[in-house]
């Protein structure tokens, strides 16, 4: 008999949350181009090096025996970055809406990297619960973080309009539905006076036990930035939602949604039920997408057809497949690439889309499963191998 395969230690994978921890902060604290550039040159060579070296591998075996426990260092890594930079407006503000949107892609990757299923109006389900945050900061004796659950109701019955074409169709004939259902949406708000019009309309902020997120926070007589009370509620409801979708993932509607996405009729012979599956991705990653939609409204104060429209949808798309299909980290890595690189890097502002194209050409050229790709699925984390 074998000897039993040796377990990977866990110092691998707390040495890379240590560093990505450190990276975020100078990254995030960066000014100037010049810094900005130098920080993304040392990322692709610790990166190569990493390759080379054989220590990717590490950290990947070390992710995969002490997933639970890598993940909680991971929170307490944000949480580190967010202390850090509690007095900067500006680096919480990034961090906040990166947070928001690795929370949107977490739903996005149920229906695209978990289903097969191609959602092309993510930035309006998003916008939906946004709106939905907006009307009812109008109404005084609604409590705010209800408003949030309330914005993924909002985005899920708004899914009961695509769920019957949805379920009637695949592949592009899908995709052309939530095509035609987002610039639907963003034509209802600009024409809707009632929801703001073309203007837009201003979204009160979170007040939580009569706390209000837009008062600075004080710590032995130094004010904080009124965003680390977003910025800690983000990285509270990311954490929430990365929670459920991993257990989500790992269950048998998991399976039944990679059944699906890789043979609907070979699904359907054994006994899975396509249309029940494709319903429930759909509603539950748009509901997610509304969740977040709303916290984002509350955060920015303001929010306006504009915000919502196709092309903000096609980022939300090049997020899941930069990072990889069904990879939940991949979309936090994505997040970061598409929200901070053109706010921290100016000149590329402009072309940001012509950037992001060219990115997701290399990316399904050269790696078609994504910077970080989704691993083989592990029911037990930290169970030891035995032959």
């Amino acid at each position: 008999m074998s000897p039993p395969v040796r377990r990977a230690g866990w110092i691998p994978g707390i040495a890379t949350v240590a560093a990505v921890a450190l990276y975020g902060w100078a990254i995030l604290s960066a000014e100037e181009d010049w810094q900005v550039l130098g920080l993304l040159a040392l990322a692709v060579i610790a990166t190569v090096i990493g390759m080379v070296s054989g220590f990717g591998r590490s950290v990947q075996a070390s992710w995969a025996a002490h997933e639970s426990k890598l993940n909680g260092a991971a929170l307490i890594g944000i949480v580190a970055v967010i202390a850090a930079l509690s007095t900067q407006h500006f680096p919480l503000l990034m961090l906040s809406t990166m947070l928001l949107y690795f929370t949107a892609s977490l739903g996005m990757n149920i229906q695209f990297g978990y289903t097969g299923m191609v959602n092309f109006a993510g930035a309006a389900f998003f916008g939906a619960g946004a709106y939905t945050a907006a009307v009812m900061g109008n109404v005084a004796w609604f409590p705010p973080l209800l408003t949030l659950v309330l914005g993924g109701v909002v985005s899920m019955a708004l899914s009961l309009v695509l769920v019957f074409p949805i379920v009637r169709t695949t592949g592009h004939y899908a995709a052309v539905v939530t095509i035609a259902f987002g610039v639907l949406f963003k034509t209802f708000l600009e024409v809707n006076e009632i929801l703001g019009g073309p203007q837009g309309l201003m979204v009160s902020s979170m007040r939580l036990l009569g706390w209000d997120f837009m008062d600075s926070p004080q710590i032995g007589g130094m004010k904080l930035s009124f965003y680390v009370n977003y910025a800690l509620l983000c990285t509270a409801l990311a954490a929430l939602v990365f929670i459920a979708v991993r257990r989500l993932e790992r269950s048998w509607l998991g399976l039944h949604m990679d059944a699906v996405r890789l043979d609907e009729t070979a699904a359907a012979c054994f006994g899975i039920s396509v249309k029940k599956t494709k319903i429930l991705a759909f509603l539950s990653g748009n509901m997610i997408l509304g969740i977040a939609g709303a916290l984002y409204g509350m955060m920015i104060s303001f929010i306006a057809p504009s915000s919502f429209t196709f092309s903000d949808s096609l980022l939300m798309v090049s997020m899941v497949l930069l990072g990889g299909m069904g990879s939940p980290w991949g979309g936090a890595l994505a997040a970061a690439i598409v929200i901070l690189l053109p706010e921290k890097l100016q000149f590329l502002q402009e072309y940001r889309f012509l950037l992001f194209s060219v990115l997701v050409i290399l990316v399904l050229l050269f790696r078609p499963d994504g910077l970080l790709p989704r691993q083989i699925r592990n029911y037990f984390p930290g169970a030891r191998s035995r032959q």
